[in-house]
């Protein structure tokens, strides 16, 4: 399958263009970003084009991958989904709510196939987790998804460090605790974003969470940790400590294929990326 790949930052040089040119479900066809020179690093070790344009890239390319900040991924992929392309799209979907809301209407509207960039779900270690949670009886949950990235190097971009956690971590472990909790109704947001933010999440089934995030501490390596707990003997605890993240990719890039080939998306979809858009807002 041909994947256009909008962006040519550190993300998409190191996680997207990589995983799309690997294969062999998909092959990077061309690269379009707002620099040329730098679409152009990201598509030469690949041989794909480079895109003069945004429409040039949709005519390369039977689905997009977006791996830009969201302020431009919530307008593009818009123009993606009517030009009737399916789209692989990183999170937050978009800059705010209503973007967001406008991008998951067209996907249904067109029927086409959406899917969310929510790392850790490709895991098989996160799928085991979610599997023995859905086991439990599940009163209340501690988590957290810390780590130093905005307190410098290249993925110390503009937009993180303005949003701060909440958009660039926050979908993530609302993500999990929503899955293996239970789906969450309302979150409430306390601290400051760009340093250290704690979230409280009511569940569906009475059942409430907490979530710690930050981008801006000192650790030795990123720390994501998922705790649950119920009037069972043990809890279940999800840590990320130890993963090797590289068993993501051929798995997000596998069911990504899969699913615009048959035509049906997976779980995944941009209505679960407009969900977890719903609850940033309500926390901001």
């Amino acid at each position: 399958m041909r994947v256009g790949l909008v962006g040519a930052g550190p993300w998409a040089r190191t996680m997207h263009a990589r995983m799309l040119a690997a294969g062999p479900e998909t092959r990077l066809s061309a690269v379009w970003a707002r620099r040329p020179e730098a679409a152009a690093a990201t598509a030469a070790p690949y041989g794909a084009a480079v895109a003069a344009s945004f429409d040039e890239l949709l005519e390369h390319s039977e689905a997009v991958a977006f791996a830009v900040p969201p302020a431009v991924q919530g307008d593009l992929a818009l123009r993606a989904v009517r030009a009737g392309k399916a789209v692989l799209l990183e999170k937050p979907l978009a800059a705010d709510l209503d973007t967001a809301r406008r991008l998951a209407d067209a996907v249904a509207e067109q029927g086409v196939v959406s899917q969310m960039v929510l790392t850790k779900r490709y895991h098989p270690v996160t799928r085991a987790f979610l599997r023995d949670a859905a086991g439990l009886d599940v009163t209340g949950a501690r988590s957290c998804y810390l780590h130093g990235a905005f307190l410098g190097g290249e993925f110390a971009t503009s937009w993180r460090l303005e949003q701060g956690a909440l958009h660039d971590l926050g979908p993530h472990l609302l993500d999990l605790l929503d899955a293996a909790v239970g789906p969450i109704v309302s979150v409430r947001g306390t601290g400051d974003p760009r340093r250290w933010i704690e979230l409280t999440c009511e569940h569906e089934n009475g059942a409430v969470s907490q979530a710690s995030l930050s981008g801006a501490v000192r650790l030795p390596r990123a720390s994501t940790r998922v705790e649950l707990y119920g009037p069972g003997a043990e809890s279940l605890v999800y840590d990320t400590a130890e993963l090797d993240h590289e068993e993501c990719w051929p798995v997000l890039r596998r069911e990504f294929a899969a699913a615009v080939r048959s035509g049906t998306p997976t779980t995944l979809d941009a209505a679960r990326g407009l969900h977890l858009q719903r609850l940033i807002a309500q926390a901001a």
